[in-house]
């Protein structure tokens, strides 16, 4: 076999073969120097990460891991230079391509696909690792949950030197707690569902089965859960979030608590999952050493990570765009919505792809219902549009309020046309729709490319 080419080889190579894709217009800046390395050398991703001073740090869960990450970057980039896949590129391939770009970085902040979480920390041997939640999703690639949550125990117990920041909240996340490490949680029943969602996924004690007993559950199966037989229960909390006040779309605040003190924070994004992202970065930020009131500031500062709760001024008009991608997912997203004023008018967005999961049933646990009652409108779009508009017929949506548009750009324009001057029409697009929305926008535009800014 020919030895590798020396790693800057390989590097210039790969960049170049980047540099021809985006000139030739066929994108690939984020990932196709990263899938070229991987498939020249893949220990030259190793050597890269080794390379990083200050070492990286993985973040990953089924739901918010962009925006957790994101939010990490907000607070960490004052005080080092971070390498960090913002534009979403989070399997080896992204985490590839960004460590090429990272000449100068000092740490290295990746946000992971779950499903990738084992092969990408073997090679980047990450000094902290934070973990947020696990929901099903792509039965099809991912199989249950509890496989993702076998492979993250195996992963987990190949760094016994790493930092371990994970949600008590999450039964199956939580069990993941070290001596050393810290765990975050939601502290607030008053924000609490009133009683466990028909879509949560771990109701069971994950060491003898029994139905978990909830003092509180917040978002799907997340919050205060003990089992009533054999006594498993969330761990104690080391960053916890209380007082928490959910302002419509406006935003959501909370009182951070955490051995460094307590801090209130207000958040420009809404809803109680945001709450729960903020957390996470927090967390890490803390046990990284960041100072709480820098953390509280970072916080401050963020925005939102891109197709997450993305509002894109176009012309006398405004967008909305919440991903939705799994149950989970979709009835916050539903939930934030409603809480701050149902839409008259929502394009929705279903694609089949494989970043979105072939497998589009999940469809039928979203709790869509709560939006029914100020929708005049529905504009059912993407691959899949015809199930989608069939969901909420049997609903209970009069199908003379639906319409099917397959043509993302063509349901973009009709749901535009529906929505007066000044008004915001509301997107709900899955993962691979909400990437081809915003380059329809972007080509209009009326806002960056995330790929051209990457490049």
């Amino acid at each position: 076999m020919r030895p590798p080419l020396p790693l800057a080889l390989e590097a210039a190579a790969v960049r170049a073969a980047g540099t021809l894709s985006r000139l030739a217009g066929r994108g690939g800046g984020t990932t196709l120097p990263g899938k070229l390395l991987w498939k020249l050398d893949p220990g030259a991703i190793d050597a890269l990460a080794r390379r990083l001073p200050q070492g990286s740090v993985a973040v990953s869960a089924t739901n918010g891991k962009t925006t957790t990450a994101a939010m990490a970057a907000e607070i960490l980039r004052p005080h080092v230079r971070v390498a960090h896949n913002d534009s979403g590129a989070n399997l080896v391939s992204g985490v590839a391509s960004t460590l090429l770009r990272a000449r100068d970085a000092e740490l290295g902040l990746f946000e992971v696909d779950e499903g990738a979480l084992p092969e990408v920390t073997r090679r980047l041997r990450p000094k902290a690792l934070l973990l947020g939640n696990l929901f099903r999703d792509q039965l099809d690639r991912y199989g249950e949950l509890e496989i993702v949550a076998a492979r993250w125990r195996a992963a987990v117990a190949d760094l016994p030197e790493a930092l371990l920041v994970v949600s008590g909240d999450d039964p199956q996340v939580g069990s993941l707690a070290r001596a050393g490490g810290c765990v975050f949680g939601l502290d607030d029943p008053r924000v609490a569902r009133p009683s466990l969602q028909h879509a949560a996924d771990s109701k069971y004690c994950i060491r003898c089965g029994t139905p978990y007993l909830y003092a509180a559950a917040y978002v799907g199966h997340l919050g205060d859960y003990r089992c009533p037989n054999c006594g498993h229960a969330r761990p104690m909390l080391d960053v916890v979030a209380r007082d928490v006040e959910l302002h419509g779309l406006d935003g959501a605040s909370f009182t951070l608590t955490a051995a460094e003190g307590e801090t209130r924070v207000a958040l420009a994004l809404p809803g109680l999952y945001n709450v729960y992202n903020a957390l996470g970065a927090a967390s890490l930020a803390l046990a990284l050493g960041v100072p709480l009131e820098d953390v509280r500031d970072g916080l401050g500062r963020f925005s939102a990570a891109f197709g997450r709760f993305e509002r894109i001024t176009v012309g006398d008009r405004r967008l909305l765009m919440l991903l939705i991608k799994n149950p989970a997912g979709a009835n916050e997203a539903t939930r934030t919505l409603v809480e701050g004023g149902a839409p008259a008018v929502a394009v929705i967005a279903l694609n089949d792809a494989i970043a979105d999961g072939r497998d589009v049933s999940w469809i039928w646990d979203v709790d869509f219902e709560p939006l029914l009652a100020g929708l005049d409108r529905l504009v059912a779009t993407g691959t899949r549009a015809a199930e989608l508009a069939l969901r909420f017929a049997y609903g209970g949506l009069d199908r003379g309020r639906i319409e099917i548009v397959p043509s993302l750009e063509a349901a973009l324009d009709r749901g535009l046309e529906l929505t007066p001057p000044g008004g915001e029409l509301t997107l709900l697009p899955t993962y691979t729709a909400m990437l081809a929305l915003r380059r329809i926008v972007a080509g209009r535009g009326y806002v960056t490319n995330y790929w051209e800014r990457a490049a």
